[in-house]
């Protein structure tokens, strides 16, 4: 479930949306959802048949929705836009070679049934890839990209990402923190995401407009503005209809790049 009743009042509580990816997100939105908790919440007790069900919402296998970003690895089918894939390769002199344990950083590993899915939890953003099970400690990798529509923005979306890799296992591991990107104020779309998920959870607890409206903005500024045809309350609407949006299936379009985004609009 997304927030329980008693805690979707603190906005610090969702303050680590600001840092998630399109992929993350998707899936916090995704957790959302009551019928895919229900869904899960079946199979937890043996009863469904997972990989079709999974396929259903867009996975290669149910995650549990109690876990959230910081927690959850979900195996998305088909890939998000730009997660690069690691293969061996023939060793050459100056090749990078695969070890885990040199990338800074929090990591976790999880298997989708074919391959290992490796994420990397750095303070300058998440890195993502799938590695290939016959790449070992020590081999020198190549990147991989699956074939099929929409080649070149995927590709464009991977290569960040395949920099990345290749500054933590190059000669050059010293320089990789140059890709950092600077920590400021929040973006406009991260912003709306943190508001779009609290309003969701509020209106799931059971919370008025209103009321949504004081964790949002603060009750100095609802006992102010708040009128019924007033700003406040069309922000706490639209809010409502986007998350809502989201959570019923326009998820998915986090997983990909768009022209003019990160992964991160809808």
């Amino acid at each position: 479930m997304g927030a329980r009743a008693n805690d979707w009042h603190p906005a610090a509580a969702y303050l680590y949306a600001l840092t998630l990816d399109g992929s993350a997100l998707a899936w916090e939105y995704l957790r959302r959802n009551p019928h895919y908790r229900a869904v899960y919440d079946r199979h937890a007790r043996g009863s469904d048949d997972e990989a079709g069900h999974a396929a259903r919402w867009g996975l290669r296998m149910l995650e549990d929705p109690a876990r959230d970003a910081r927690q959850a690895q979900p195996a998305w089918l088909p890939d998000p836009d730009g997660l690069p894939q690691l293969h061996p390769d023939d060793p050459a002199s100056d090749a990078p070679v695969f070890a885990l344990w040199r990338m800074p950083g929090r990591k976790q590993l999880a298997h989708d049934g074919q391959r290992l899915l490796l994420t990397a939890y750095r303070p300058e953003g998440t890195l993502r890839a799938a590695v290939s099970p016959a790449l070992e400690h020590g081999m020198a990798y190549a990147h991989g990209l699956a074939a099929g529509a929409r080649l070149r923005e995927r590709w464009r979306a991977a290569a960040a990402t395949m920099e990345r890799f290749d500054g933590y296992y190059g000669r050059d591991a010293e320089l990789a923190g140059t890709h950092a990107r600077a920590h400021g104020r929040p973006d406009r779309i991260a912003l709306l995401h943190m508001r779009s998920l609290q309003t969701v959870d509020g209106l799931d607890a059971g919370a008025t407009q209103r009321e949504i409206a004081q964790a949002l903005f603060g009750a100095a500024v609802v006992a102010e503005r708040w009128h019924d045809l007033g700003e406040l309350r069309a922000q706490v609407r639209r809010l409502a209809r986007r998350g809502r949006a989201l959570v019923d299936g326009g998820y998915r379009r986090l997983l990909q790049i768009e022209a003019s985004g990160d992964g991160r609009s809808g």
